[in-house]
């Protein structure tokens, strides 16, 4: 098992990373209060719930567990309010620790729910996907989507710990897995060209889920989103580096409905956007752009754009949290390893760029 800490104004709390740590459930009985409320979906629980409730029945830890409809297309008010109605029913109080066991979307909603519920409990991430594992378990930001944005409704709150199992990650269906690697990649584009040059020479060991490589990764991705949530806890800088093809992906998403395309999907094919946008900026050549969509294909990720009207993405992307003032921000790549924000007023770049 490897440890990291993340360190905000918020309070410290640590990372564990490692295989059959759902077995190892007393390592979390420190950030565990009175009681638990164990949130899962329909998918993770018949997979995982019964080991998370034997660990607490073992900890003499009283807990209940709410299971919600698995899918990006529930994560909304809707939603919301079942974990609350469950939270209520059980009669939770504000030392209730939330746990949540499942994927992004989980991970999201719990510790949106979480940090309102009775003004603020306290929750632990146990992330089950790859993509949740590597970043959204991390950093604490907590949301639902509207129908008119993605994420657009949530709060920073932190966790207590997060529990990274790998050996959750053998039962994600292969399209699941791809779309946690785009967030991995995304990673090494914004922040680490040697971390790229590794990817680029371990893709095929870490698609076929091999320990080491697989390891390397998590930890890589953690330690660098823990160093830049440390420096930026509430994305008023640097932070905002990590939404590297997202401004992009979320309008993929909210056009195509959510859940249509997976987050990571999304998220491939706006790093290639980001690209482009990179090259009509003279950051980036067209080499540079090929090097990532040759990265992104050996991942099993899309690369190309789904067909819809400039004027449909200028719509959703007027939506996104980084418009400021009514400017579009993007992030760009001032080269690959180096991310920078963007603000683009040009419409006409933009326009070359998805080629409307």
């Amino acid at each position: 098992m490897q440890t990291l800490t993340v360190n905000t104004p918020s309070h410290s709390y640590p990372i564990f990373i490692g295989k059959d740590l759902l077995s190892q459930i007393e390592i979390l009985r420190p950030y565990i209060k009175q009681k638990a409320a164990v949130i899962t979906n329909e998918t993770i629980a018949p997979l995982y719930l019964e080991a998370m409730q034997k660990g607490l029945d073992s900890l003499g830890v009283d807990h209940f567990s709410i299971i919600l409809p698995d899918g990006e297309e529930h994560k909304n008010w809707q939603t919301l309010n079942l974990i609350f109605d469950g939270l209520l029913q059980n009669r939770a109080e504000r030392q209730t620790t939330l746990i949540a066991l499942g994927g992004g979307v989980i991970g999201d909603m719990v510790g949106f729910a979480a940090a309102v519920y009775q003004r603020g409990a306290p929750f632990i991430q146990v992330p089950t996907t790859l993509l949740s594992q590597v970043d959204s378990s991390v950093g604490g930001k907590t949301a639902v989507n509207h129908p008119l944005g993605k994420n657009m409704i949530g709060a920073f709150y932190q966790p207590q710990a997060v529990l990274a199992d790998l050996s959750t990650l053998a039962t994600l269906p292969p399209r699941e897995f791809s779309a946690g690697i785009a967030e991995v990649i995304k990673y090494a584009l914004l922040g680490d060209a040697d971390f790229l040059v590794w990817l680029e020479n371990n893709i095929d060991d870490l698609m076929r889920q091999k320990e080491e490589a697989l390891s390397y990764a998590v930890y890589h991705c953690c330690k660098m989103k823990a160093q830049i949530v440390a420096a930026d806890e509430k994305e008023q800088g640097i932070r905002a580096w990590l939404n590297l093809g997202h401004t992009f992906g979320h309008a993929i998403e909210a056009e195509m409905g959510y859940g249509v395309w997976l987050h990571g999907e999304a998220v491939a094919v706006g790093t290639v956007l980001a690209c482009r946008l990179s090259q009509e900026l003279g950051k980036l050549t067209e080499a540079d752009t090929q090097r990532v969509i040759r990265l992104l294909a050996k991942a099993g990720l899309p690369t190309e754009a789904p067909e819809f009207s400039f004027e449909r993405w200028i719509e959703h992307m007027q939506h996104d949290k980084k418009v400021s003032g009514g400017t579009m921000r993007f992030i760009s790549l001032n080269r690959l390893g180096e991310a920078c924000i963007t603000p683009i007023n040009d419409m006409e770049i933009l326009r070359r760029v998805l080629g409307g």
